[in-house]
């Protein structure tokens, strides 16, 4: 909150094979012991009463239910994605320019919202409808703390709301049930819920196929380590971060930012999920960057210069307390005995 001069932020870890809640923390906070007082909607638990719009996270979503359909493969080519395009009286754009013609992958990977749109519309309103809404994404979370947020209702009859949701926007949800989707993708496919409780018992339901879920993880590891993608500063050596940002405008507050990075690690067989949330950052002038090996200022504010840098800060300090299996490590540096 410091560096980036934030209205707030907010974290959860996550286990990504049950659910389990392993850390979770919402800035700013208070004294407990003198909380009668307390009215101001900065103290709420924004991992699971915020209400928002998460922006490119959902753009995963769009990728994984076009594969599971067999509607596209990573590999297949988006034609003629516009820099703008418009949707009824709207006009939806990228931020950067992207080449015209892009790979599924691809357009994960750079984050394109024309692109995002264009395969959402290959899919077909009622078929993400489904999709979403097998993701828990839209409905009140049934968790153990009473402070748990509603999702607003998605008024899907609107025009262009399936083009905006497939990037991201007019879709709100809580952080923590961003975050258990994405373990249910990641995970080989299987739907979990948040809990608190050590050990609980859940019914094992598929979302997608392990296939689907493998080929999903294979993008988003490239979202970090590939030279387009958006998320550099999480690629911590020996813990095989795979993830997605979210740059998101808040509502009726002009140029301000809820940025977000959902990471999930290892990617080969992921483990953990890792949400990283800051409200209203700022350009930190003062950091320098290791940019894939060169020294550099900050000079943005999206989500890659921050949430994602924070992220990878933390997984760096929790990797070894979480004893992962370092086989990167393994394979590089590690003296192997002869048979």
């Amino acid at each position: 909150m410091y560096d980036f001069k934030t209205k707030g932020a907010a974290g959860l870890l996550m286990n990504a094979n049950n659910g389990e809640v392993l850390s979770l923390v919402s800035l700013p906070d208070y004294n407990i012991n003198l909380r009668n007082n307390i009215s101001d909607k900065k103290y709420l638990n924004q991992i699971t009463k915020g209400v928002f719009e998460l922006g490119s996270v959902f753009k995963t979503f769009t990728v994984a239910l076009a594969l599971e359909e067999n509607i596209v493969t990573p590999e297949t080519i988006i034609n003629n994605v516009e820099k703008k395009i418009k949707c009824s009286i709207h006009t939806i754009s990228d931020i950067h320019v992207f080449p015209k013609n892009l790979s599924v992958e691809n357009i994960l990977i750079r984050s394109s919202n024309v692109g995002s749109l264009l395969i959402a519309r290959k899919i077909g309103k009622e078929r993400y409808i489904n999709f979403l809404n097998k993701l828990n994404l839209f409905n009140v979370m049934n968790f153990e703390l009473d402070e748990v947020g509603v999702p607003h209702n998605v008024r899907w009859q609107d025009k262009c709301k399936l083009e905006t949701a497939a990037y991201g926007h007019g879709a709100t949800t809580t952080p923590i049930q961003a975050a258990a989707a994405y373990a249910s993708i990641t995970n080989g496919g299987i739907s979990i819920s948040p809990t608190l409780r050590k050990n609980k018992s859940f019914l094992k339901k598929r979302v997608i196929k392990k296939e689907t879920s493998s080929a999903i993880n294979k993008i988003l590891r490239k979202v970090v380590t590939d030279k387009e993608g958006t998320a550099s500063f999480a690629n911590i050596f020996g813990y095989q971060v795979a993830g997605k940002t979210g740059t998101s405008k808040k509502y009726g507050s002009g140029n301000k930012n809820i940025n977000t990075f959902i990471s999930v690690f290892p990617a080969s067989r992921p483990k953990y999920v890792l949400l990283v949330m800051l409200d209203e950052p700022k350009i930190a002038t003062h950091l320098t960057y290791n940019y894939r090996g060169v020294k550099i200022k900050g000079t943005r504010d999206e989500a890659g210069w921050n949430s994602v840098y924070v992220a990878g800060k933390i997984i760096e300090q929790i990797g070894p307390i979480l004893a992962i299996n370092n086989k990167e490590f393994y394979n590089n540096h590690v003296v192997k005995k002869l048979n």
